[in-house]
């Protein structure tokens, strides 16, 4: 199938399709005069992509999973760096989490303490 009918069966954007092949998540085959050739597994794998950036992967941690991905879903099966790379996502979303959190405290210390404009009376 070509790049258009993978967009239509998952509902990704062919522009989207196209980086993921540019950041080696797809590897489409190409026919004689140069086209995308797309196969029933590259539903699967696009399936799989959209899951895991669901998760909050970066294309290069998926880049990286992909090989372990199994099923639509996907189901993760132990590979190499499987365990060392999910426990390194998940701290990064920890962090960002831990800072969101402050930085919440603070502006609703800001609008707490803040004063709000007098009001102009009508005449």
């Amino acid at each position: 199938m070509r790049i258009g009918e993978l967009a239509r069966l998952t509902g990704v954007s062919t522009r989207l399709l196209r980086y993921y092949e540019e950041q080696g998540l797809l590897r489409p085959a190409r026919s004689a005069a140069g086209y995308r050739e797309y196969g029933e597994a590259d539903t699967v794998r696009v399936r799989q992509i959209r899951s895991l950036l669901a998760a909050g992967l970066t294309t290069r941690a998926i880049a990286g999973l992909l090989p372990c991905a199994t099923g639509p879903v996907p189901v993760l099966e132990a590979c190499p760096q499987l365990l060392t790379t999910l426990r390194g996502e998940l701290a990064d979303l920890d962090a960002r989490i831990d800072d969101l959190t402050r930085s919440r405290r603070v502006l609703a210390r800001y609008l707490a303490t803040a004063h709000a404009p007098a009001r102009e009376h009508a005449a």
